[in-house]
Formats: structure tokens, C-alpha cells, sequence
């Protein structure tokens, strides 16, 4: 029993160590590509006028923007809604 919970682990081991090597040979050798983002518009349209033909309100509206926002720190954007 101890030779193959060590034989496991060292196996484990290997994983792991094999991953992260992976990992960073990647990173270096294939960096991800980086997208411009597009310059944000000075106004935006609120967020009701998306949803306003699926029949959804403007308080579930708010409501789920505020919990995208605080799920994300701020950095998560509602983009379209949809019933399902």
C-alpha cells in the first residue's frame, strides 16, 4: 500500500510539474494575442432600450446589471439580455 500511494504522488508530481512547464513554454514561445479594444463612445445607450422588446423590466434590468457589477468588481458589462 505505502509503494503505490508514493508511486501516486511521485506520478502526481510529474503532472504537475509537466503543466506548469507547459504552461510557460507556451507563454513565452506563443504569447496571446493582444486586441485593440474600441475607443468607448462618449454616450451610451442605457441598458433598457436593449431589453425593452423582450418584455423585461426596468427593475430586473437593474438588477442585474448591479449584480454583474458587484460579481465582477466593476469589470463585467451587461451587453444584451434575453428571456429564455
Amino acid at each position: 500500500m505505502i509503494v503505490g500511494m508514493t508511486t501516486v504522488f511521485a506520478i502526481l508530481l510529474i503532472v504537475i510539474n509537466l503543466g506548469k512547464g507547459l504552461i510557460v513554454l507556451v507563454n513565452k514561445y506563443a504569447p496571446e494575442e493582444i486586441i485593440a479594444k474600441k475607443q468607448a463612445t462618449t454616450q451610451r445607450q442605457p441598458t433598457t432600450s436593449l431589453v425593452a422588446k423582450d418584455g423585461i423590466t426596468n427593475q430586473t434590468t437593474a438588477a442585474i446589471v448591479s449584480a454583474v457589477s458587484a460579481m465582477t468588481g466593476g469589470k463585467g458589462k451587461v451587453v444584451k439580455i434575453e428571456k429564455l
